[in-house]
Formats: C-alpha cells, structure tokens, sequence
C-alpha cells in the first residue's frame, strides 16, 4: 500500500476506533488489526497505538461533560492511580518479552464482556435514581464513591487493568467499564464516560515513555490519532442516545469478538 492509501486507510480505522472505543466498545479491536495490516510489526503497532489512543482523551472528555459534571473529586482521586498503572504497564512491556499475557488475555476480555450482561441485575438494589445521577446536588460533588465493600477492589481493579493497558492494552477498555460498573456507577453512560479518562491517563503516562524509548511508528501514528480524536467526540452521543440494552450488547459482542481473535492470533 502507498503512503497515501496508508494514511487514509489508519484515518478511516482510527475514526471507527474512537468511536467504538468511545461509545464503550474496544478501540483495539479495529486499530491494532489495521496497523497490522498496513505492514507495522507487532511490537511497533502495538507502542503505536497506545500513542495514537491519547487522542482518544481529550475528545471523549468534550463530548463526555454531562456525564462527567461533579465527578471532578473522584477523577483527581483515580486518574493518578491509572496513570501509576500505565507507566507500569509501559515500563514492562519494555523490559519484557511481548507475548508475556497473550494467553491469559483473551479470557479476561471474556470475562469482562460477560460480566456487562449480569451487572444490571446485581447492581440494581443501589442503582439511584437518573436525574439523580444527571445533576449531582452540590453536596454530592465529585460523586460516585466506592462502597465499603469496593474500598480494595476498586484501586486494585483500576491499577492492574492500567498495567494491562500500558502493556498491551486490547480489551482494558471493556474490563474497565465492567469494573466501573460493579464498584461505581450503574448507569452506563456515565460509568463509561469515567473509563474513557481513567484508559485515557493512563495512555498518556504510557505514550510519554514510548515516544522515548519506544519503537513508535510516526508515520502510522499520525492519521491514526486524528481518526481517533474525530471518532471519539461521536461516541459519548452515540452512548447518551442509544438504549442501554442495545449497547451493552454491542459492547459485550465486540468483547467477545476481540477475544476470539486474540486467542486465534495472539500479539507476539
């Protein structure tokens, strides 16, 4: 393929996978194929999409405000806890052989699709009211907070899946939303407008380490990331207006595509 035919195609995924991703989706499940494709080896396309997915931040937050109105205080709280995660993550990824989670992966993403289909029901007995989880009153600013009983599992669940995202990253996104779901909020556009800023610091503390040590393939990078800004600022809308049901099943369905591919054809 041509440079130029290149370009349009890492576009065209790169819109597709911002607003998957999102929208609640798997970024990578279109992304990293389609570096694959155009010929980038494993370990570049793999470093250049964790580069690429920081474009993904800053628009999913400008189409996220609603959801993310008074959850300032609990973003301060846990994207440093991502971000810890992410450099982790990066910093194994470069000292390590690539294929370290290949075959545990694939039944983490499983798992966390699966886990989106029984959430509604377990989370039901806590699940507050819409308007009040649309418009925060002033003394609740910065809400959600974990439960008692989420205290441990939610820092342990957002660091270790921030380690996984700064690694390798296919699928964090999913789990993500699952575990958000379960320890924070059950309404789903705002727990997945909160995953999109917990991937998206920790992609950056992990995009900061691989643009200097890293095999970051620029010329890929660059479409790429602009597909993704573009794709991401449509799929919080996509999350706001589309039933739940319908949603959680596209997510769910594309959790479980990504990791029937990753079992067939694991990154190496």
């Amino acid at each position: 393929m041509n440079p130029a035919g290149q370009a349009v195609a890492l576009l065209g995924a790169g819109i597709v996978a911002g607003l998957v991703g999102s929208a609640g989706g798997i970024t990578s499940l279109v992304s990293y194929p389609a570096l694959l494709a155009v010929g980038i080896p494993a370990l570049a396309a793999n470093v250049t999409n964790i580069v690429a997915l920081v474009a993904c931040w800053p628009g999913s937050a400008l189409a996220s405000r609603p959801e993310l109105a008074g959850r300032g205080s609990w973003l301060r709280r846990w994207a440093p806890v991502a971000a810890l995660g992410g450099a982790a993550g990066s910093a194994l990824l470069l000292s390590t052989p690539s294929g370290l989670f290949t075959r545990v992966v694939p039944f983490l993403v499983l798992a966390g699709s699966l886990a989106l289909l029984a959430q509604p029901r377990l989370s039901a007995r806590r699940q507050p009211e819409p308007a009040a989880r649309r418009q925060p009153e002033p003394a609740a600013q910065g809400r959600p907070e974990p439960g008692p009983g989420n205290r441990l599992v939610l820092p342990a669940g957002v660091f270790t899946l921030s380690v996984y995202n700064g690694y390798f990253g296919a699928g964090s996104g999913v789990m993500t939303l699952a575990l958000l779901l379960f320890t924070t909020d059950p309404d789903l556009p705002v727990a997945n407008a909160l995953k999109n800023m917990l991937i998206g610091a920790a992609a950056l503390v992990s995009a900061v380490a691989f643009v200097i040590f890293g095999p970051v393939n620029w010329v890929a990078a660059a479409p790429l990331a602009a597909g993704m800004f573009a794709g991401s600022t449509l799929g919080p809308r996509v999350t706001r207006r589309l039933p739940a049901g319908v949603l959680r099943w596209a997510i769910v369905l594309f959790g479980v595509a990504l990791a029937i591919q990753l079992w067939i054809k694991p990154s190496r």
